[in-house]
């Protein structure tokens, strides 16, 4: 049922969103700066703009993949923060290269943080659901029920 996946939905549309103010962000320093596609070359604030959104769309592809692997495999509502989390750090990152190429370097650190959070629930998830479906082995469950009892 669709309702099962809504919070992934939900934290993908909103990176679209971000992705798409991103994209805008660049055309507006375009004008700006009164550079003409497809230069990608100008005064340093576009340069640092154009950049910025190009290694957010570089990063994009693995975020999507992480997030959806995690959210099905392992738990949705934990990667889908995570996948927030991300979105903030991307802002962040974002924001600060515009400023100056090392005002990138909090947002960097936190949206490699949700990234390696996303890639461990991910390989966590998926490796237990192979382990299950062709050795009968689920980890997840017996160390569940080693914990909680």
């Amino acid at each position: 049922m669709a309702t099962d996946i809504v919070l992934l939905a939900a934290v993908s549309l909103l990176s679209a969103c971000q992705q798409a103010y991103f994209a805008n962000l660049v055309g507006k320093s375009r004008r700006k700066h009164k550079v003409i596609p497809p230069a990608v070359t100008g005064p340093p604030e576009f340069e640092r703009t154009f950049r910025a959104q190009q290694n957010c769309i570089e990063f994009y592809a693995m975020f999507l993949v992480d997030l959806w692997a995690a959210g099905y495999f392992f738990n949705q509502e934990l990667a889908s923060l995570f996948g927030l989390l991300y979105i903030y750090g991307r802002h962040l990152y974002f924001e600060g290269y515009v400023q100056s190429s090392k005002g990138r370097m909090k947002g960097f650190a936190v949206s490699k943080m949700a990234l390696i959070l996303l890639l461990l629930l991910s390989v966590t998830g998926v490796t237990n659901s192979l382990l299950d479906k062709y050795l009968h082995i689920n980890l997840l469950s017996s160390i569940s029920h080693r914990v909680l009892g």
